[in-house]
């Protein structure tokens, strides 16, 4: 069974569960901060919220992709992270940089998780 969590946009679902896992859309900021640590605060309190829509939470993050804007702020987003995450419960995680959609975002963040 597939189940869909609507997003405020009409080309995407914000989450998708599907055997066993939730896939969460990349995420970006909404408060318009202009440092990328609070950007990542702000983005991995959208996931946390987004993973407890489905009845999960971080602790079950298997796999995590992180685009940076510009890969020199990889140390201000990875402190930010590791205050986020879970010690016990690392997922494996990628991060590179690329253009972002929006000019003001400097982060996107996109998880999996496992239900059970």
């Amino acid at each position: 069974m597939i189940k869909r969590h609507k997003s405020q946009f009409n080309f995407l679902s914000k989450a998708v569960v599907a055997n066993g896992v939730v896939y969460l859309s990349g995420m970006t900021s909404k408060d318009g901060s202009t440092t990328v640590g609070a950007q990542t605060a702000d983005v991995l309190a959208r996931i946390d919220a987004a993973l407890g829509e489905c009845g999960v939470d971080k602790s079950r993050i298997i796999v995590a992709n992180i685009w940076l804007k510009d890969v020199s702020d990889f140390a201000e987003m990875n402190e930010a992270w590791l205050a986020w995450a879970d010690p016990d419960a690392l997922p494996a995680r990628a991060c590179v940089e690329a253009p972002l959609v929006r000019d003001e975002a400097l982060v996107e963040i996109m998880v999996q998780a496992a239900i059970a």
